[in-house]
C-alpha cells in the first residue's frame, strides 16, 4: 500500500491548462535547472508530442530570467509559455506548479499529461517527486505510486537508494549522501566487503540489504564532519523502492540521476524521458563525472560560521556541482539554516556561488542572492532554498561572502 498522500491535485487547473497547451500552435517551456522541474518538463514534453504540439525546452537556473530576457527570440502572440519552477512564476503565460501550490513540480505535470489523455510514466514522475524533496507517496504523488505498485514497476524493500545494480559504485556517487567513502570507489568497495556480502546484488535477500543500509547510515551519520541532522537526511535514502524494469535500480536513484544531468546536461535527461535509446550509460557517466567533482570540493573546504550561514570555501573546475555541494553541505554539514558555497578561486574567470536552505526553512535565497548579483554586475538564479551566483573574478571571495551575508540578513 502507498502512503496516505497530504495533497491532491486540482483537477480544474490542470484540465484548464491542458487545453490551453491542446490548442496552442506552438509551446515553449523555460525549466528550472533541477531534478523535478526537469522530470516535469520531460512529461510534459512526451504528453506534448503524443498529441502533435510543436514545443520547446530551454532548462537553466534562471528560467524567467531567460524568458525576459531582451536578446531572446520573441514569442509569438499565439504560443504558450511554461515557466517550470518554484522560484518566480509570474513572467509566463502558466507557471508549474501554480505560485500557492507547494507540490512538487512533476505531479502537476503528471495531472496536466493526464488530462491530455497521455499516461505519463509515474517512474518519471516520482523520481522528480523524491528530486523536490518529497516522499513517494505524498504531496500529491499518492495515484503514481499506487499505479506503479499495482503495474509491478516499484516493490520496496531494505537498502540504499542508488542508480546502480553496482552498491559500491552507487554509494561512492551517490549525491544524496555525504560520507567518508564518497567520491572513492575503493572506499565503497571496502566498505561493502566488511559485510561478507553474496559476490553478486542480485543475490542478496532482505537482511544483505539491511546491512549495507545499517553500515552506509552508521558511516554517514558519524563521520567527523557531519553534523546531528545527516542522521535525518540519510533516511531518506533508505528502505528505496526497487524499479525492476526502470532504465535505473531505484527511484532514489533515478532522482539522482535526473538532479545531476538537470545540473549539466539537461538535453540528455529530455531525451531520456522522450524514450530516446541508448542513453542510460551516457546519463550514469555524467552522474558519476558530476557527483565526483561535487565530492572533491567538499573533501577540504575553507569553513566559517556565521549566524544564520554556513559558509564553504572550495576548490573546483567545475561550477555546475557547486548546487549539488551547497544542497550536500547543507544536509550533512551545515549547523546553521543555509549553506554557502563560494569558489577560493576565479573559474573561467568568473568567481562563482551557490546557497542551498532546508526545504522546509525557505530563506527567499534567489531574491537574496539576485541582489548580490546585481551589486557586482553579475548573473543569479534559483528558487526560494537553491540559488547560484556568477560575478566577475576581480570580485574577491570574501566581498561575495559578505555581500550575500548581508543580504541574508
Amino acid at each position: 500500500m502507498s502512503e496516505t498522500h497530504t495533497q491532491t491535485v486540482d483537477p480544474d487547473a490542470a484540465a484548464t491548462l491542458a487545453t490551453e497547451l491542446a490548442t496552442a500552435p506552438f509551446v515553449r517551456v523555460y525549466g528550472h535547472a533541477d531534478g523535478d522541474s526537469l522530470a516535469a518538463a520531460g512529461l510534459l514534453a512526451v504528453a506534448l508530442r503524443s498529441r502533435s504540439v510543436p514545443f520547446q525546452i530551454h532548462v537553466s537556473d534562471d528560467p524567467a530570467g531567460d524568458l525576459t530576457d531582451p536578446d531572446t527570440e520573441p514569442v509569438d502572440d499565439d504560443s504558450q509559455t511554461v515557466l517550470v519552477t518554484s522560484g518566480r512564476r509570474d513572467v509566463a503565460d502558466h507557471a508549474m506548479p501554480p505560485a500557492d501550490d507547494s507540490r512538487p513540480a512533476s505531479v502537476v505535470a503528471a495531472a496536466v499529461s493526464r488530462e491530455l489523455g497521455v499516461d505519463p510514466d509515474p517512474l518519471l514522475a516520482l523520481a522528480g517527486t523524491i528530486a523536490a524533496g518529497s516522499l513517494p507517496g505524498t504531496d500529491g504523488s499518492g495515484s503514481l505510486l499506487e499505479q506503479a505498485e499495482q503495474s509491478g514497476l516499484v516493490e520496496r524493500r531494505p537498502g540504499v537508494a542508488v542508480p546502480t545494480a553496482d552498491l559500491a559504485d552507487g554509494v561512492a556517487h551517490s549525491t544524496l549522501l555525504s560520507g567518508p567513502f564518497s567520491g572513492d570507489t575503493d572506499a565503497g568497495e571496502a566498505l561493502l566487503a566488511e559485510l561478507d556480502l553474496p559476490a553478486e546484488p542480485a543475490e542478496f535477500d532482505d537482511e544483505d540489504h539491511t546491512r549495507v543500509a545499517s553500515v552506509v547510515a552508521l558511516e554517514t551519520s558519524t563521520a567527523e564532519t557531519s553534523t546531528p541532522k545527516a542522521a535525518d537526511a540519510v533516511e531518506t535514502v533508505l528502505r528505496p523502492y526497487a524499479t525492476p524494469n526502470g532504465p535505473f535500480a531505484t527511484l532514489g536513484g533515478y532522482a539522482d540521476v535526473l538532479s545531476a544531468l538537470a545540473a549539466e546536461t539537461p538535453g540528455l535527461a529530455i531525451s531520456l524521458a522522450l524514450g530516446a535509446a541508448n542513453v542510460t550509460d551516457e546519463a550514469l557517466d555524467t552522474w558519476r563525472d558530476h557527483a565526483n567533482a561535487a565530492h572533491r570540493a567538499l573533501q577540504e573546504p575553507i569553513t566559517g560560521r556565521y549566524e544564520g550561514v554556513f559558509v564553504l570555501r572550495v576548490e573546483t573546475d567545475r561550477p555546475a556541482a557547486l548546487p549539488t555541494v551547497a544542497r550536500l553541505a547543507q544536509q550533512f554539514r551545515s549547523p546553521e539554516p543555509v549553506a554557502l558555497v563560494v569558489t577560493a578561486d576565479p573559474v573561467d574567470g568568473q568567481r562563482h556561488a551557490a546557497a542551498a536552505a532546508a526545504a522546509d526553512d525557505p530563506q527567499g535565497l534567489a531574491e537574496s542572492v539576485a541582489s548580490v548579483a546585481t551589486e557586482f554586475g553579475g548573473t543569479a538564479g534559483g528558487t526560494p532554498t537553491q540559488a547560484t551566483c556568477s560575478v566577475g573574478g576581480d570580485v574577491s571571495d570574501g566581498d561575495l561572502i559578505a555581500a550575500v551575508r548581508e543580504a541574508l540578513e
